[in-house]
């Protein structure tokens, strides 16, 4: 469907003393890479809140096959997989030069009605709008 990758040099504040990125951080890179694919689809946290929705995070997976280290560049590829009911992202984390995969997870958030605080069943429309699907 949609996606955009982004590329990350691995900081030197996000790795612990054997210069391995800290697991915590990987959702931040996620968050990054998820953010960009938002603002592609012209929907972004603040344009979603103008919408007269908030998008929480109810779910999260990652699945850690090698450790990114200090120095590194890595892409971080964020793709909408699914968007009916509820949005959910794959992501995927490779080494920018070798191509080879470092992670991969998901999230999935859902549409709250910013007024009455109810969750919505399906996605609303101006998501599917942003899509080009309505």
């Amino acid at each position: 469907m949609i996606k955009h990758t982004v590329d990350i040099l691995v900081p030197f504040h996000d790795v612990d003393m054997m210069e391995v990125v800290w697991h915590g951080y990987y959702v931040k890179y996620f968050e990054i890479a998820r953010c960009a694919l938002l603002d592609k689809i012209d929907y972004n946290y603040s344009q979603m809140r103008d919408s007269g929705y908030a998008w929480p995070v109810i779910d999260l997976r990652i699945r850690y096959a090698k450790p990114a280290i200090f120095g590194q560049l890595i892409s971080v590829q964020a793709e909408i997989v699914e968007w009916e009911n509820r949005l959910k992202i794959n992501y995927s984390i490779t080494d920018k030069l070798t191509g080879l995969r470092l992670t991969k997870g998901y999230s999935i958030q859902v549409a709250i009605d910013s007024q009455t605080k109810a969750m919505c069943f399906e996605s609303p429309r101006v998501l599917l709008e942003k899509l080009g699907i309505v």
